[in-house]
């Protein structure tokens, strides 16, 4: 293996044994696997995703080891070469303009230190990003060359949408997400979600869905009047009015309602009533019974995702399930 080449990493589930096996006794009652499970559903999904990285690490850097020696052997040279050929001669040097554009984005990191004194750093990322998106493709072109198959599936759990969704019934993935609008994780979490909207289109399909916690004191009222919003046609319009608020009030949702052009009258007296409080209610309790305790939390084909991660933690999870439904080994 070539020296300088760092294998990729890519491509379990939920191993369970019977249900009804008893792990306790309290008197005559018997506690089984099955209710232990499902009360823990959340965490134990949390621990399975971790063990599913580190396996998908290790089958990927084998498949592509063995993916490098089918390729080589073809072209009738060493593993060594042809990576010296695809992947390192295929790279060329950082452009200045590359430079001097990731020193103006990093120069703020870097305590005012001039460029020429940054200069060989600078290079050295740039060369190693280069090197990693060209190995990168390059093992894309020796799967789609050599049949390829992942067995490896990753966790999982069944989460309903609920009836707040937007996105094509059809698309490859649909994200379900976990929320509370007064929740400062939640609302930045809100610039990703749209970026993952716009980035995905019609790929993606996205549902809202309430956990208002108690610490929160105007949550749940903003989740049932964004059930109110919904109910006149406006859920998406009021939603993200609601997680660009700074400060939520009773005051705050009749103004929201009123920007987005909501029926006033048949608004608040929908808030007054609290004529949604079971819908919100039936949110809580299916979190709860899927293990959501916080909020953000969202499921992204039923794998999850805890807290306001970056972009680029949901688009490893997207693009794998993309590729999972429609790649080669699909």
């Amino acid at each position: 293996m070539h020296p300088k080449l760092i294998l990729f990493s890519v491509g379990l589930t939920l191993a369970a044994a019977s249900g009804a096996e008893p792990l306790a006794t309290v008197g005559s009652r018997t506690i089984e696997r099955s209710a232990v499970e499902k009360a823990m559903a959340g965490e134990l999904l949390a621990i399975e995703t971790q063990r599913y990285e580190v396996l998908k690490r290790g089958v990927d850097g084998l498949v592509n080891e063995a993916l490098l020696e089918l390729e080589a052997a073809d072209r009738g040279i060493s593993v060594e070469k042809l990576v010296e050929e695809e992947i390192f001669a295929k790279v060329g040097e950082p452009t200045e303009a590359e430079v001097q554009a990731l020193y103006g984005e990093a120069k703020d990191d870097l305590d005012g230190a001039p460029l020429e004194q940054v200069r060989p750093q600078i290079l050295t990322f740039l060369e190693q990003v280069q090197l990693g998106q060209r190995q990168k493709a390059f093992f894309v072109e020796l799967r789609r060359k050599h049949p390829t198959k992942i067995a490896l599936a990753p966790p999982s759990i069944e989460v309903a949408t609920g009836n707040r969704v937007r996105g094509p019934a059809k698309a490859p993935v649909t994200i379900v997400e976990f929320s509370d609008y007064e929740c400062p994780f939640c609302k930045r979490a809100e610039a990703t979600v749209q970026k993952v909207l716009e980035t995905y289109g019609e790929q993606v399909r996205f549902a809202y869905r309430d956990f208002p916690l108690d610490m929160h004191a105007n949550a749940r009222a903003a989740a049932e009047a964004a059930h109110c919003a919904n109910a006149q046609g406006k859920f998406w319009q009021y939603h993200d009015q609601l997680m660009a608020a700074e400060a939520l009030s009773a005051a705050s949702f009749g103004e929201i309602a009123d920007r987005v052009g909501l029926d006033r009258e048949g608004f608040d007296l929908c808030v007054k009533e609290k004529t949604f409080a079971a819908e919100v209610d039936a949110d809580l309790e299916a979190g709860e019974r899927i293990g959501v305790s916080g909020t953000p939390v969202f499921f992204i084909n039923g794998r999850i995702v805890d807290g306001a991660e970056s972009f680029e933690e949901f688009q490893k999870i997207i693009d794998d399930e993309i590729s999972r439904r429609s790649g080669p080994g699909a």
